[in-house]
């Protein structure tokens, strides 16, 4: 359950109204999709200033604290001619890491995917990733530091099979993690920041059609063509058609990275909840099952 502007202390909330400026805050709006447990509040002050307010306490959800002060850094570092939202101010007291980023006039693309929209997305990445290679931000992981653990589900699954497991993914489980190896080794190429996370509600279109990132938390240094990867994944997941979005890839790193999430999703998915994100496991079980049809095709 995600908890809004008004149950922010209320020096969280004046400290970031010193940070926006021009008055108090007499609108917030929580912004619905993420997982995150903190706030994702649209903010107006009394003058009309606008801003977007994210905030979480480790009280709630450690890991989700870790990542926002993650985010904060990254972002903070982001040209400012990239396709993202610029970073106004944040703080981090010890109990609530707080981000105050400019208020994007935009909206989540449709899904299932559009065509204009899965095309305005592709345009999006190429103006970032040439916006951030080589990565403008010091320290980062890279993508394979990031993912590895990731691309050892299959591993894990065949370690230990569960019992509700699909039969055509229990009779290729060798395919299926000599795969995952080949994603991971694909992915320790390229000196791009990738945003790691891209999906349809880490996006906004705004009015003029140009689509902006959002949500930083992830990012890595890896190769330029992952975020469209990652892109067609999301497309492939939410509905679409995610052809047009591979088009230039390597179609076996295709599959071999999409094997290895797929691993992800179908080992995570059967773990409780982390504490305070509890439809996680959900999505993550519908991500399996729409890949699973695919990868089919693929292997």
């Amino acid at each position: 359950m995600r908890i809004g502007w008004h149950d922010l202390p209320e020096a969280v909330r004046s400290r970031s109204e010193e940070i926006i400026g021009d008055g108090r805050v007499v609108s917030a709006v929580s912004q619905a999709g993420g997982f995150s447990p903190g706030t994702a509040d649209r903010v107006v002050t009394d003058s009309g200033r606008r801003a977007f307010v994210k905030a979480v306490t480790p009280a709630i959800n450690v890991r989700s604290a870790e990542l926002a002060r993650q985010e904060m850094r990254i972002t903070a570092a982001l040209p400012e001619h990239a396709p993202v939202p610029r970073m106004l101010g944040g703080f981090d007291d010890g109990e609530w890491v707080v981000l105050i980023l400019e208020d994007v006039d935009g909206a989540n693309p449709r899904t299932p995917w559009v065509e204009s929209e899965i095309d305005a997305a592709v345009r999006a990445l190429a103006e970032l990733a040439a916006a951030v290679t080589p990565s403008p931000v010091p320290g980062v992981p890279t993508a394979v530091d990031a993912a590895a653990g990731d691309f050892a589900g299959w591993h894990r699954i065949a370690a230990d099979p569960p019992g509700d497991l699909d039969p055509w993914l229990a009779e290729r489980l060798d395919d299926l993690w000599a795969a995952a190896d080949r994603g991971v080794a694909a992915i320790a190429t390229g000196d791009t920041l990738v945003h790691f996370d891209i999906r349809a509600d880490n996006m906004l279109i705004r009015p003029d059609g140009r689509v902006m990132i959002v949500d930083w938390p992830w990012g890595c240094v890896g190769p330029a063509w992952l975020d469209r990867l990652l892109l067609g994944l999301d497309v492939m997941v939410k509905g679409g058609d995610p052809a047009r979005v591979f088009e230039g890839i390597d179609p076996g790193v295709v599959t071999d990275v999409i094997a290895g999430i797929d691993g992800m999703f179908e080992y995570v998915c059967r773990l409780p909840p982390p504490p305070g994100i509890p439809t996680v496991r959900a999505f993550q079980r519908g991500a399996a099952d729409a890949i699973r049809p695919w990868l089919r095709e693929r292997l």
